[in-house]
């Protein structure tokens, strides 16, 4: 629709700026805490990354929080999945995070979020049911589900396949993890700076990630 979100991080909120430049907040208090509610009377703790689904939800990484919230198009604030920090599978609150950072939501609404301090990427359905598609403890290695392993892991995104990339940061690469949970190096091998093919190239602690309609990844 035009519209953009903007995680604002000292001020705790996220913005709105409409299409014609129009800036207003979408919801927080400003206040570093936890509340649901709509629009100004929920709160955050040091919200980090954001991402919007078809339907014009906008979820965020409650970093401080370890929680994932979703915000509806009306500004309802409500927790999707996550509770005290920890790394636990689970429905809802049930589940545990980590100073989650990353995330992304796919063409089915299920949301993928780069758990940072687990070393993992977590799959959040739309009910709020939360697994580990991939990732283990800190470490460098391909191979499918919890057999992999991450370092620090900042950003995700996905593709219209399902098919999720991963800014494994301390690593200095990007992963690619497909719906069945196979983790693959893509780019990137020990840290410095070089252009080419696959592990050929160099990154130096890779933070952001994105992917276009035609597979391209920035």
């Amino acid at each position: 629709s035009g519209n953009m979100y903007v995680a604002d991080l000292n001020n705790n909120v996220i913005r709105k700026i409409n299409s014609d430049g129009v800036v207003s907040t979408f919801a927080g208090s400003g206040s570093f805490s936890y509340a649901d509610g709509t629009g100004t009377a929920a709160s955050f703790n040091n919200l980090e990354r954001i991402a919007v689904d078809l339907s014009g939800n906008v979820y965020v990484t409650d970093r401080n929080n370890h929680k994932i919230r979703k915000i509806t198009p009306a500004g309802v604030v409500t927790t999707l999945a996550g509770s005290s920090g920890g790394s636990a599978n689970g429905s809802g609150t049930a589940a545990q995070f980590s100073s989650p950072k990353g995330i992304a939501v796919d063409n089915s609404g299920n949301v993928y979020v780069a758990d940072t301090n687990n070393h993992r990427i977590r799959k959040i359905t739309p009910a709020g049911a939360v697994t580990t598609l991939a990732g283990s403890s800190y470490g460098d290695s391909d191979g499918t589900g919890t057999g992999a392993q991450f370092q620090s892991p900042q950003d995700v995104a996905v593709d219209g396949s399902g098919n999720v990339y991963v800014a494994d940061t301390n690593n200095s690469k990007v992963k690619k993890i497909t719906p069945a949970g196979v983790v693959t190096t893509l780019a990137g091998s020990t840290v410095g700076y070089l252009d080419g093919t696959g592990t050929a190239a160099m990154f130096a602690y890779p933070k952001g990630i994105e992917v276009d309609g035609a597979g391209n990844i920035y």
